[in-house]
């Protein structure tokens, strides 16, 4: 099944969340979105206690410092790479400091 996990604020607001699933070997975490790196590390962290010596996917938008910054301080390898097209000149602006791990490439 999954499992997610929310980090709040002192007044309750959302400041990120994220969500843990098995897939074919091992778990995908994604989305994993997050106002902070330290708060998606909060998150991250939280996601992959309870699957101790388990493969985890952790899919990063390579534009976000932060997130490629987290990865490679966790020695983690990439698998593959990806590319994101438009069909306008101009993309779809997302916050992408704020996302540490995409939702899955199936919703586009």
């Amino acid at each position: 099944g999954h499992y997610g996990l929310a980090r709040l604020g002192d007044d309750g607001a959302i400041l990120g969340y994220g969500v843990r699933r098995k897939c074919h070997a091992g778990y995908k975490i994604g989305p994993l979105f997050a106002q902070d790196r330290a708060c998606a590390e909060l998150i991250l962290d939280g996601l992959i206690a309870g699957i101790p010596g388990e493969s985890f996917y952790l899919d990063i938008p390579r534009p976000n410092a932060a997130a490629v910054a987290l990865v490679e301080d966790r020695k983690m390898v990439p698998v593959f790479f990806t590319a994101r097209l438009y069909s306008t000149k101009e993309p779809v602006p997302l916050p992408i400091d704020e996302i540490f791990g995409v939702t899955t490439f199936e919703l586009g």
